[in-house]
């Protein structure tokens, strides 16, 4: 009978042991460690764009910008140039237009495919950051920012597009690409944002 009790002892600290190793790992996955990845919104590329898009998105970025700011998370500045067809980084067209929130010291990346993590450190940066969780904003809906949303997917990380923050060459495309993704909203991100801490 000793045995038995002594066996059964043995069984529910091992269980009790699992259990709250389990409960831990669980909790250690479910904490989020969010960035924003501001893709694209350069001089060059803003002329081009859907004026029905620009004046809402370009205010909702600076609001999405100084939440992160506000809660001390990460800000990407992530730019687009073609090798050939520019605009070269010491261009006044690469740069973001003077009224966007982003700060010098915001990490910047540098991308020549539509895919920010494609052939870049933005991965390494993020981890290095220990960043889990994305949220995006920018243009083009239709092109880098998608084509970002995708890539995050695939490297594992939870992505999520910004309401109200993304701009294309047609409206209606970007308003398609918000329905289709997972997509948030300000006074929910600033929810979630309030929860996470610094």
């Amino acid at each position: 009978m000793k045995k038995v009790i002594l066996l059964m002892v043995f069984l529910l600290a091992v269980s009790f042991f699992w259990l709250s190793a389990a409960d831990a790992a669980s909790a250690a996955k479910a904490k989020i460690k969010p960035a924003l990845l501001v893709i694209d919104i350069q001089n060059a590329y803003l002329p081009r764009m859907d004026e029905k898009d620009k004046k809402l998105a370009m205010e909702m970025i600076n609001y999405y910008i100084e939440i992160f700011h506000a809660n001390g998370l990460p800000v990407i500045r992530v730019h687009h140039s073609h090798p050939q067809m520019g605009p070269k980084p010491d261009s006044e067209e690469f740069q973001f237009p003077k009224t966007v929130a982003v700060r010098e010291d915001d990490p910047m990346v540098t991308k020549n495919f539509g895919n920010a993590f494609k052939k870049t450190d933005l991965d390494r940066m993020l981890r290095e950051k220990g960043c889990n969780t994305l949220f995006l904003c920018g243009l083009s809906a239709v092109g880098c920012v998608l084509a970002t949303y995708h890539g995050a997917m695939d490297l594992d990380y939870d992505v999520f597009m910004l309401k109200d923050s993304l701009i294309s060459h047609d409206a209606a495309l970007t308003k398609a690409v918000q329905e289709i993704c997972k997509t948030i909203d300000y006074y929910a991100l600033r929810l979630v944002l309030g929860g996470v801490g610094k």
